[in-house]
């Protein structure tokens, strides 16, 4: 049996509302702190909405000119940011390609210009991206996963050593609130069923060359191929919601696994009850392959939804708890978008090359 071919993370970088970087996003996921606060913004008139942010003053810190509206300079800076230190280690002097995770288009309308992002992005001279080089998946949750076969592909058809693949996404915008708000989603007094609408950045540099990875003490971290399938009964669709396109996924990533080896599970479950149905169907069907004792961290409990930056913020939770852990060896990360869109991917700790 082949073995399958692996992309290896070269480079993490976050910012959530809950931490700076990727490290004090770690430790404030670890250690249970919530961002969770009532905001200026409101259900009706008298019901405030809880939300998350990232604190001013660490869009502040970062001094450049971005001649946009408020909404689209947090997004900007806050993927400049993450950006940034997933790209600390890098010191070549190509130009690197850019997968972009984007918000879902809800109804035809989109939150944010894509033309206006990658304009300000390309903008700044300390970042190696080039306009052609840059490949948009309006994916939203699911985007930063099912993106590794864009990765994959571009490594298979180009001499390439890295691929930096991430989002940047807020919803700190009144439109998208107002429709979120009129479906009885947001976290409100009110509200029974809800998520905590937040906004933050995650980016990974991915390479192909085992010997080019990110080396935590004596050990790199490795993806796998993603799986990636549709669910029929999504949150748009007028077809019975039965969970079967998350189990396509596990399935697609979990075939060849060894029996109860995944460790840990990283969900994009935000708190709405909508999204435990099919974590429910996809986990039962899928058992064998997951330790007695598994865990499932969803860590929008603690920095909110993030939108398009939920998957890569995920996967570098992920990889940072698996070489921190000395029994632990594979995680599964997996993502669900509003739409049908569903994905997923094994997160593996595995030996430093040795002499490199």
């Amino acid at each position: 049996m082949s073995e399958q071919p692996k992309l290896y993370i070269a480079g993490i970088g976050m910012i959530t509302p809950v931490g700076f970087d990727t490290a004090s996003t770690a430790a404030a996921v670890k250690a249970g702190i919530s961002g969770y606060e009532a905001s200026s913004n409101f259900i009706g008139e008298e019901q405030p909405i809880t939300m998350t942010r990232i604190p001013p003053d660490a869009l502040k810190a970062l001094d450049i000119p971005i001649d946009e509206g408020y909404y689209e300079k947090r997004i900007i800076k806050m993927a400049i940011i993450a950006m940034k230190e997933a790209l600390s280690a890098y010191q070549g002097d190509k130009p690197i390609p850019l997968v972009l995770a984007m918000p879902e288009t809800h109804h035809d309308v989109t939150y944010i210009d894509t033309e206006v992002f990658i304009k300000n992005l390309l903008a700044q001279e300390d970042l190696p991206l080039r306009a052609n080089q840059i490949h948009c998946l309006m994916g939203g949750r699911a985007a930063g996963i099912s993106g590794l076969n864009w990765v994959n592909q571009y490594f298979n058809e180009h001499n390439a050593d890295y691929v930096l693949l991430g989002g940047s996404d807020s919803y700190w915008v009144y439109p998208r609130l107002g429709v979120l708000g009129e479906a009885g989603r947001l976290l409100a007094p009110e509200n029974m069923d809800w998520f905590a609408p937040g906004e933050g950045a995650g980016f990974l540099l991915l390479t192909r060359h085992r010997q080019k990875a990110m080396a935590f003490n004596k050990h790199i971290v490795a993806l796998s191929l993603p799986g990636c399938a549709q669910e029929a009964g999504h949150l748009s669709s007028d077809e019975p919601y039965r969970g079967e396109g998350l189990d396509a996924a596990f399935k697609q990533i979990l075939a060849e696994q060894p029996c109860e080896s995944i460790h840990s599970i990283y969900s994009s479950m935000n708190g709405e009850q909508h999204w435990a149905k099919e974590y429910g169907v996809a986990y039962m069907r899928n058992k064998k392959y997951f330790r007695e004792d598994v865990t499932i961290e969803h860590p929008a409990e603690y920095y909110g939804d993030l939108g398009a930056a939920t998957a890569p913020v995920l996967i570098g939770l992920a990889a940072m708890n698996l070489v921190t852990k000395p029994d632990y060896a594979t995680h599964l990360v997996y993502s669900s978008s509003d739409g049908a869109a569903r994905a997923a991917v094994r997160v593996e700790r595995m030996a430093k090359v040795q002499g490199v």
